[in-house]
């Protein structure tokens, strides 16, 4: 992108006005565009056909609309399809389109990699890549909802795809508010590994998505094992984080539960996530690990009655609880299959 040129993908309300101010000033002629970019999601200036010709033309001189590159589409059986996408540096990431009955759920990226480095977890394995920024975070949700002709209908957004979105809060934030514009922040979900620094300055912010947190053990031992990020943030201190954590009348707080077959399935792991969750407005997710024998080989997925018997002892404690079979499994879609490359041979210089 030319160096100065504001890429109206990422911009605010009040960057649209001034790029505009030279044009025209008048504040209803920002909200235009504005609403192009945010709302009826076009991909060129000469689309906003509100806008003069002598307009259109100035702005495009001072101003661009950039949103990643579609490299590859792949779609499973059950309708979910994965997108690999480019920015303008090369960086890769893969944001995914789920339909699940009257909504589509879309799964966007807030990092090109993740320094979290989550055992169980193929973005975490293949290591740090950098933060996206507001433009390349909503010019997911562009790409998606103008690919699958989705503009105007009931949708989900969760930031659920690759990288930690409370070590983004800069770009996480400013997306959110251009995601607000067509999407209710009742139904967009930030799911996190548990950054308590983040909830700070997430509870600050005056519309707040959907809170989930990837738990996945029950003790610091057990979370330090399949979870590096807990030796910076302790399980004792994620757990006080979330007790206070203020929620808005009828909301609760979604805890993820990645089970692993003999690692954290045990029906005494059951009962400590019952003690641990105690008295915390939770609804709990489990799900069972989706394998990717070509980076996580060690790893097993554990039987259906496991998976019973655990949410069985949640549902019991009257825990809120549901077992969240993925999606997309056989194109690497599902949770934690998310590598934003295309093959391992792309890999194998940084792997050695």
């Amino acid at each position: 992108m030319e160096t100065g040129v504001l890429n109206l993908v990422g911009a605010s309300l009040a960057e649209v006005a001034a790029v505009l101010a030279p044009l025209d000033p008048r504040p209803y002629r920002a909200r235009q565009v504005y609403h192009w970019v945010t709302r009826r999601l076009v991909g060129r200036i000469e689309e906003m056909t509100d806008l003069s010709r002598t307009l259109r033309t100035g702005l495009a001189e001072r101003a661009v609309l950039t949103d990643p590159r579609v490299v590859e589409v792949r779609t499973a059986a059950d309708g979910t399809t994965k997108f690999l996408l480019e920015m303008t540096d090369g960086a890769m990431v893969e944001a995914v389109t789920m339909p699940m009955g009257d909504r589509t759920t879309l799964c966007l990226s807030s990092q090109a990699g993740c320094a979290v480095g989550c055992v169980f977890c193929v973005t975490g394995a293949l290591g740090a890549g950098r933060n996206l920024t507001a433009a390349e975070i909503f010019g997911q949700y562009r790409v998606l909802v103008r690919h699958g002709r989705l503009v105007g209908t009931p949708l989900n957004v969760v930031f659920m795809g690759m990288g930690e979105p409370l070590l983004n809060c800069s770009g996480v934030f400013a997306a959110l508010d251009l995601l607000y514009e067509t999407v209710s922040p009742k139904r967009v979900t930030l799911s996190t590994s548990g950054i308590p620094a983040g909830f700070a300055k997430l509870q600050a912010l005056p519309r707040r998505p959907n809170l989930a947190v990837s738990l996945n053990a029950t003790t610091q031992e057990q979370r330090l094992r399949l979870m590096p990020v807990a030796a910076r943030w302790p399980l004792e201190d994620l757990m006080r984080s979330l007790r206070t954590y203020p929620l808005e009348r009828g909301r609760r707080i979604t805890i993820e539960y990645v089970l692993l077959a003999g690692e954290n399935d045990s029906l005494a792991d059951a009962r400590r996530l019952v003690r641990l969750l105690r008295g915390i407005p939770v609804k709990v997710n489990l799900i069972p690990f989706n394998p990717d024998p070509e980076f996580l080989p060690h790893l097993t997925t554990p039987s259906a009655a496991a998976v019973d018997a655990f949410g069985a002892c949640l549902a019991e404690a009257s825990l809120n609880v549901t077992v969240r079979w993925s999606r997309g499994r056989e194109v690497l879609a599902a949770c934690g299959q998310l590598r934003g490359r295309m093959a391992r041979s792309e890999l194998l210089p940084r792997l050695r």
